[in-house]
């Protein structure tokens, strides 16, 4: 991790995918053969630079599952002193980061895995002040570390996660992720003094993650309605979630001192980071910039991690068809969750078809003149979930490849 720390420079324009890109991509890659995935450096540090631009001096912590790439998680943190720490997705993840030389590692997850459990004791024993914390929300979750770790020199670090969904029609509905049960000051009262008691656990944080504001667009092609109603919610939320998130950290600093107060995501950092309280933003799509934050009124990205497949088949003029590609990504099963063609310009999944396991229909006009041997470059729904396909990643700044480095999978890890 002894990369030189420099400024990033704080992007004013965020330039387009082109023709140029295109061409740019073919020559760095004219002898690589397809499939293969890349992560363009000079569009990954101009989303670096936005970011730490929307958060205003406060540290970014960095969501390595959207990572999913040790070396390119060492760039990120030794590139700018406002990224700090990692929100890790797994135990087992975190202490392989660990054991690696990461340090201000927290487990943005629960987990029940009970042997990493013994392992972070060990951790914890070694360096009580600076070993991951881990996240919980219950009781029972406290239970499971202490019966995993045992009699321990130094206790486990803990953070409690604060639901911040919002609700509305009474209460009935609720609008966010299905995450923590702790959600009022009282109940993030009640955990906080159980850990108080506890000799195994020490608490050291609070997490909030407003999913419904920051991995949610509020610019949704062709629903003008749809998308004043998400800015209208994201808005009563927001201002909710303001006062309720300062009350918990007030009531839970009578407690204990707390290290850190982290919330947001890639698509609310302007906002999370203007409440008081919060000490840290998360973001980790922001990177890569997958096509699911493509439609936010607040900022822009500009593509940086995408895959290329072959072309294999012509089935008629007007049909290009590549090799694999059924890389669909994780939630409610819909059309947003399937990657796109976005180099040549010109292509658009078949809607019979999609993205499929062994072959991908491409239509439109580029379609017309992509031959057998081409290739084409997609952009994955969400950011860290392309690593789970390939070994590596090349790297690309400049038009040139500078690099070829292990993603997780690649370094024989499958945390999830």
């Amino acid at each position: 991790m002894a990369i030189p720390a420099e400024r990033l420079e704080i992007p004013r324009e965020a330039p387009a995918a082109d023709e140029a890109a295109y061409r740019r991509y073919e020559s760095a890659f004219q002898s690589i053969e397809a499939p293969f995935a890349l992560v363009d450096l000079d569009a990954m540090w101009w989303n670096a630079g936005d970011m730490l631009r929307r958060a205003a001096g406060k540290p970014i912590r960095v969501a390595s599952k959207s990572l999913r790439c040790r070396p390119i998680l060492e760039r990120i943190l030794g590139r700018d002193p406002g990224f700090q720490g990692v929100l890790a997705y797994t135990l087992p993840e975190t202490i392989f980061l660990a054991k690696h030389g990461f340090a201000n590692l927290v487990l943005a997850y629960p987990t029940a895995d009970r042997r990493a459990l013994a392992e972070l004791a060990e951790l914890t024993s070694s360096d009580p002040e600076g070993a991951p914390a881990v996240m919980v929300d219950s009781p029972l979750q406290l239970d499971l570390i202490e019966t995993a770790t045992g009699p321990v020199s130094a206790p486990v670090r803990v953070c409690i996660e604060l639901d911040v969904s919002y609700w509305i029609a009474g209460g009935r509905v609720k609008i966010g992720i299905k995450r923590s049960p702790v959600r009022t000051v009282e109940a993030a009262v009640a955990l906080a003094r159980e850990i108080e008691v506890r000799p195994g656990v020490r608490l050291v944080g609070l997490m909030a993650y407003e999913g419904h504001v920051a991995g949610l667009g509020d610019r949704v092609p062709g629903r003008p309605v749809r998308s004043a109603v998400i800015r209208r919610i994201q808005r009563a939320s927001a201002r909710e979630i303001r006062h309720r998130r300062a009350a918990v950290v007030e009531a839970l600093s009578q407690i204990a001192e707390l290290e850190l107060v982290n919330g947001g995501g890639t698509g609310s950092i302007e906002l999370t980071v203007s409440e008081p309280c919060v000490t840290e933003v998360a973001a980790g799509s922001g990177f890569y910039a997958p096509t699911l934050f493509d439609n936010y009124s607040a900022f822009t990205l500009r593509p940086a991690a995408m895959f290329a497949l072959p072309v294999v088949r012509k089935p008629s003029q007007g049909i290009a068809t590549a090799l694999g590609g059924g890389y669909i990504a994780s939630g409610a099963a819909e059309q947003s969750r399937l990657p796109k063609p976005h180099l040549p310009p010109g292509l658009r999944l078949d809607s019979l078809e999609g993205a499929g396991e062994v072959q991908t229909p491409l239509l439109g006009q580029a379609a017309r003149v992509l031959e057998v041997g081409d290739r084409v470059y997609f952009r994955h729904a969400k950011a860290g979930e392309l690593c789970e396909r390939f070994n590596s990643l090349y790297l690309v700044e400049g038009g040139e490849i500078v690099d070829e480095v292990p993603t997780y999978r690649g370094e024989g890890q499958c945390f999830l």
